[in-house]
């Protein structure tokens, strides 16, 4: 599927638990984002959701994201609209607010912004009731935490127009999202039918002391919530089976259904002894840890579940590689639009900082930082040459095959670094590349790698020649760096005069 670019921003109604999420996946995506909450802390909550969503995504993936965008809290739905092409509404799950606040937005915003809610079950069609050009109104189901999870229902009312669901999906998708169409207007739409069925019978559950909330959670999340990750439900039964496939499980499990196992038709009284019960249960569950650590925890399992799926190359861990490709594209039309001027001297692609979480025991960056550095400043080289998506496709990439990093002082957490690279030398396979590591503002230098790239055919995955144009920038570049004097470090080597014995020169 191709390619869209999300749109410049965004107007959101609602910054809570889901508005601040849509918010966190926007800005993290570029999107300048300004929020109307009439919650007086909804700045600080937005802050620290923020926060998650970049420590999260700086676990899942190492594609270059846009430059973040702009948060602005402003204090009226109409404010939050202005100009904007695409609208999310995220306020508390009450028919009326909601109609209320997306009338008066509606008649705010240009008449060509796309609107939609993140209502977990309420009709699009009710929503849109009051609204100026209803046509331009979906639900745009989420799933929390919003800005990891990829899922949003895409749900048309009545007055809805086929353009607004495939305007409202390219946007969904540029922001690394599946959006999955309800084609059937429907209360709780799919997913949330699916979580209510089996909602309720956890609560009969734990209203019938079978189960304590922490034995229901891992019966999920150690045996049936594993496999659903990465196959779903009927998958799961097709695989169950065996190779006679859903019949033959149909035949063996089918007549089960009618066994009185579930209470799925009643709920319980959510009387004051049972949600006592619920919240006892559920506070001890989480063993007095706040809920920024606990979000941070389910972060953190569910980017290493994103990406084995990714490896396996199935369910969210094939959106989250097809996004990834997108996010190489756009970074390659990024360097284009922007590319520095190549004079004589190396050229600055890379500025970050020091993250804590780079930061080992000795209190300085581990090794694996400065290789997560280096390498990035070589990813954002070779998108300087115009290595994007098509061209790692159709025609291959360089690979690193060699590399030698001098470590000349610490780099410590918070420390704003940046990288140098220059090309050493070239020819139509190889690509001999020095970096580096410096303090920004001062230039003091940090580290140098040295590296040699190989560029390999995607056809035949052999070392091959590179394509023209990639070729000839390659040379470019390579041919105004040439008059650099040659770095001190480059050439260096590991090596011992002899058995046990330390080079005198050291």
């Amino acid at each position: 599927m191709a390619d869209s670019t999300p749109p410049a921003s965004a107007g959101l109604l609602g910054g809570g638990v889901i508005g601040g999420g849509w918010a966190a996946r926007l800005l993290q995506h570029g999107v300048d984002v300004r929020v109307y909450d009439p919650d007086p802390d909804a700045e600080r909550k937005l802050l620290e959701m923020l926060e998650n969503a970049r420590r999260a995504w700086r676990q899942l993936t190492l594609a270059a994201l846009p430059p973040e965008g702009s948060l602005t809290i402003v204090g009226s739905p109409e404010e939050a609209v202005e100009g904007v092409p695409f609208v999310q509404e995220s306020a508390p799950e009450r028919l009326e607010v909601k109609q209320e606040l997306l009338a008066r937005a509606s008649r705010a915003a240009g008449d060509d912004a796309v609107f939609a809610s993140s209502t977990s079950g309420l009709l699009p069609t009710l929503l849109q009731r009051d609204m100026h050009r209803p046509h331009r109104f979906v639900v745009g189901h989420p799933f929390n935490p919003v800005y990891l999870l990829p899922l949003v229902e895409v749900c048309a009312g009545e007055q809805t127009e086929p353009q607004t669901v495939e305007r409202a999906g390219q946007i969904y998708r540029s922001l690394g999202m599946a959006p999955l169409v309800v084609r059937t207007e429907i209360d709780g739409f799919i997913a949330d039918r699916l979580q209510e069925a089996l909602w309720r019978e956890a609560l009969w559950l734990v209203n019938d002391d079978v189960a304590t909330v922490a034995e229901i959670d891992d019966a999920i999340r150690l045996g049936a919530g594993l496999r659903w990750a990465a196959m779903g439900s009927f998958l799961t039964y097709r695989i169950a089976g065996g190779e006679a496939g859903m019949r033959h499980f149909m035949a063996q499990f089918g007549p089960a259904l009618k066994w009185p196992w579930t209470k799925l038709m009643d709920v319980p009284e959510l009387t004051e002894e049972l949600l006592d019960k619920l919240d006892a249960q559920s506070e001890a569950q989480a063993a007095g840890r706040p809920v920024r650590e606990l979000e941070q925890l389910r972060d953190e399992c569910l980017v290493g579940v994103l990406q084995a799926l990714r490896t396996a190359g199935v369910g969210a861990g094939e959106v989250l590689a097809a996004h990834e490709r997108a996010l190489v594209a756009r970074a390659g039309r990024r360097a284009d639009d922007a590319a520095p001027d190549i004079g004589a001297s190396p050229v600055v692609l890379l500025r970050t900082r020091v993250l804590p979480e780079w930061v080992d025991y000795n209190g300085h960056a581990h090794e694996s930082a400065y290789m997560r550095m280096f390498g990035d400043a070589t990813d954002a080289l070779l998108a300087l040459v115009g290595i994007d998506a098509e061209y790692l496709t159709g025609v291959g990439s360089y690979f690193t095959v060699e590399s030698h990093i001098c470590h000349l002082q610490q780099a410590t957490a918070g420390q704003e670094l940046e990288v140098a690279t220059r090309v050493l030398a070239w020819d139509e396979k190889r690509l001999h590349l020095f970096h580096e590591l410096r303090r920004a503002g001062d230039g003091d230098p940090v580290a140098t790698a040295e590296q040699m790239l190989l560029h390999v055919s995607a056809e035949t995955g052999r070392a091959g020649p590179a394509g023209d144009r990639v070729a000839a920038r390659v040379g470019e570049i390579g041919g105004a760096h040439s008059a650099i004097p040659a770095p001190g470090q480059a050439g260096r080597r590991i090596a011992l005069e002899r058995s046990g014995e330390m080079p005198r020169d050291l």
